[in-house]
């Protein structure tokens, strides 16, 4: 993650030392146990803002994996199909 660009260095430790869990609980696999992991699972539903640390850069890191991927290429043309030239057989 804190190679990526995305997030700042104590935005990517976060994610490295938390993921699996804020995953897990976005998901339904672990059922929240604290307030705080109520309050997260809340915001993963999408029923309040993010506010601690760890609510918004998991918001960030879910808009970040959900963005469309841009693919660029070395040329600007359409792909030619071979073969798709008017062929006609001449009548001899």
């Amino acid at each position: 993650f804190s190679r990526h660009g995305d997030f700042t260095i104590k935005e990517a430790q976060l994610l490295e030392r938390h993921g699996h869990a804020f995953n897990d609980l976005d998901l339904g696999k672990r059922e929240p146990v604290t307030e705080e992991e109520k309050l997260f699972v809340a915001v993963c539903r999408g029923e309040r803002e993010p506010v601690t640390d760890a609510e918004r850069v998991w918001s960030k890191y879910m808009t970040r994996i959900k963005r469309p991927k841009r693919f660029h290429t070395l040329s600007g043309g359409k792909p030619q199909v071979e073969g798709a030239e008017d062929y006609t057989e001449a009548d001899d």
